[in-house]
């Protein structure tokens, strides 16, 4: 194993608790192997954006390696969009990507056991008249009243996703202080709503100027799309859901299973 630090800079001091575990005897090639370890501390927050991980000639000495291995490997996670090089600064954490496995659990939820520090801001909390889409989904009548929330969630204090949540309008009281703390299933679950299961849609499209401005995007750029329709343990549609989420930050994450 080998220990860096870089410098005396108080934005590189969580590299300096890294230990990377570099196997020179494996078909694993070093650049790689490298480049994943730094890349698993950023998604779990042991390298959060703004850290500095010093020059290329620094890294390759601590680590006793060439300096092309140690800049391939940077090279990679620049690619990914999860490190940047700044002139006069160095090459410095810009995000981590939210991964999320395709299951049916709160984005909340997910991004605390990530490590990925979970923060909630309420656009919209009201009740509405349910147009034709949410009333199908929901399985209600049109223009029945319905709870209209709107959150943007943020991971290390940056925009990651746009959630609209339709539920019906007595299944819950939703405070709205309560949901910048906490996630909209932990809530339901308190409130003695049992999930069971869900139909979930996922696409994408390119952002439109407010979804951009929201989410510190261009407009333009491309966004996930996610519908779902969630349901409890009686069968009862509970909630539909149309959220938005950051390609450059985010990505479902599912195994596949080859069929019998």
């Amino acid at each position: 194993m080998a220990r860096t630090g870089v410098g005396p800079r108080a934005t590189t001091a969580a590299l300096d608790s890294l230990d990377f575990a570099l196997d020179r005897g494996s078909p694993v090639p070093l650049y790689y192997q490298l480049a994943q370890q730094l890349e698993a501390a950023i998604e779990h927050g042991v390298l959060a954006p703004g850290n500095l991980l010093g020059n290329e000639i620094d890294l390759s000495t601590r680590l006793g390696l060439s300096r092309p291995t140690v800049r391939q490997a940077i090279q990679s996670l620049v690619d990914k969009g999860l490190l940047v090089r700044r002139r006069g600064v160095g090459t410095q954490v810009v995000h981590s990507q939210v991964k999320r496995p395709l299951e049916l659990s709160s984005l909340y939820d997910d991004l605390e056991a990530a490590g990925q520090g979970p923060a909630t801001r309420v656009v919209r909390n009201e009740h509405r008249p349910a147009p034709a889409d949410v009333a199908a989904a929901l399985g209600i009548a049109e223009g029945s009243e319905v709870i209209v929330l709107e959150r943007l969630r943020l991971t290390h204090g940056q925009p990651v996703a746009l959630l609209c949540n339709h539920l019906p309008a007595t299944l819950l009281d939703l405070n709205t202080e309560r949901l910048e703390s906490t996630g909209l299933y932990r809530m339901m679950r308190t409130a003695g709503i049992t999930l069971h299961s869900a139909r979930q849609t996922i696409g994408a499209r390119s952002a439109t100027a407010e979804e951009a401005a929201r989410l510190d995007e261009e407009e333009g750029s491309a966004v996930l799309t996610m519908q779902r329709t969630a349901y409890d343990d009686t069968g009862r549609p509970v909630e539909y859901g149309t959220h938005i989420y950051r390609a450059s930050r985010y990505a479902f994450d599912f195994q596949l299973l080859v069929r019998p």
